[in-house]
């Protein structure tokens, strides 16, 4: 018995050792390894970050035009919240918590898209382990007393569906209608009206409107901006800098609790979203590499992180606002399953591979080519 007690003894040692291992950069202050310190190979690893400069975006450096030009086919699309001009390819390749590799300005701030609705849905996280929301399969109108979830259809959507992107919520929100947002290649604005609504959860439609719908109803659950609670629960405790904004629309201001709140918006489709740099990117992809856990502080639980990378019943490559690599429509072949990534506009992604403790952030990357990208890092590995 005494050698089975001192055998579970030097284990627990042996785990707490290792968990005191995992580095956490401090605020202002990285630090970084040479790639054949982890026997990675060099310049395996140097032609896939020269891939990443040669393959930059080819849309508009003006995003304003970009924006306007990869939405043109949605009637009375209009850019509703602020934009800004977009630097170079950038980004980062980190291992162990090190930063093995970097390009372009990584300080440098820039538009974001639809990576921020991965921080999104962490707000959605941070709610359900605070048990402002009880579970994610409530009905999201028990919530919101005013009129965003009237109707028969409208009330059967749930928390996860708001999260899965598969609600077919129907109406309008801060001037934009759902049917408009990236309406069908078929059919005309009748067609798309009067179409046949679906049932909630059963299809899955990438739809900014509901996104925001999202976010309205978060901003009413937590009653201060999502701009606070993410820098109170996540970004002041990671370190990040004080660089980041979080941006609605002029037209999303709503009073709560006697207050003037903007509502923010989960992505730059109509301008807004989250602005940041590809170090605080990544100072978020290591907190979800590490399961929620910075430096020994759990921020976000694991059973969410858990559910959130769990393939939704509408689309198997999609969770709660993270791409997974899975088998299906969005699949990168020749790479591991358990990869999955925040993806915006333009090129910008979040990379996450927790058995490999590897992180890749990538900013203005063609988006056609992300795949090779990957490829070629991991052929550095």
């Amino acid at each position: 018995m005494k050698f089975k007690h001192i055998f579970i003894l030097l284990f627990l040692i042996g785990s707490i050792a290792q968990a005191q291992q995992s580095y956490f950069p401090e605020r202002g202050n990285w630090e970084e390894k040479t790639p054949s310190e982890f026997k990675i190979d060099t310049q395996k690893l140097q032609e896939a970050v020269q891939f990443a400069k040669d393959n930059e975006y080819s849309g508009s450096k003006d995003l304003r035009i970009a924006i306007v030009k990869g939405f043109e086919r949605e009637p009375y699309h209009k850019i509703l919240g602020p934009t800004k001009k977009r630097g170079g390819p950038a980004g980062l390749i980190i291992k162990d918590g090190y930063i093995i590799a970097k390009w372009g300005n990584v300080e440098r701030v820039d538009m974001t898209f639809s990576v921020t609705k991965s921080y999104l849905s962490t707000m959605a996280g941070l709610a359900v382990d605070k048990k402002l929301i009880r579970s994610v399969d409530d009905f999201s109108y028990t919530y919101l007393w005013d009129n965003t979830f009237d109707g028969n259809h409208n009330k059967k959507i749930t928390w996860r569906h708001l999260l899965t992107q598969s609600s077919d919520w129907s109406g309008q929100l801060w001037g934009g209608y759902d049917w408009a947002d990236r309406p069908p290649r078929e059919g005309n604005i009748d067609d798309w009206k009067l179409r046949k609504l679906n049932q909630p959860g059963s299809v899955f439609e990438y739809n900014d409107v509901r996104v925001n719908v999202l976010a309205y109803s978060l901003l009413n659950i937590w009653r201060k901006p999502l701009p606070q609670v993410l820098k109170e629960n996540i970004m002041d405790p990671i370190d990040a800098s004080t660089t980041w904004r979080w941006f609605g629309y002029d037209n999303s201001w709503v009073t709560v609790d006697g207050a003037k709140m903007q509502s923010v918006s989960g992505g730059g489709h109509s301008g807004g979203g989250l602005f940041i740099n590809s170090l605080d990117h990544a100072r978020f992809g290591l907190l979800f590499l590490n399961e929620g856990n910075w430096n020994g502080k759990q921020l976000v639980s694991k059973e969410w992180i858990k559910e959130a990378i769990t393939p939704s019943k509408a689309n198997s490559n999609y969770g709660f606002m993270w791409w997974l690599n899975q088998k299906g429509t969005r699949h990168w072949e020749n790479l591991p399953e358990h990869i999955y990534y925040a993806a915006g506009f333009g090129g910008n992604f979040i990379v996450i591979d927790q058995k490999q403790d590897l992180l890749i952030v990538t900013r203005w990357l063609e988006p056609s080519q992300i795949d090779e990208f990957v490829t070629k890092v991991y052929k550095a590995l």
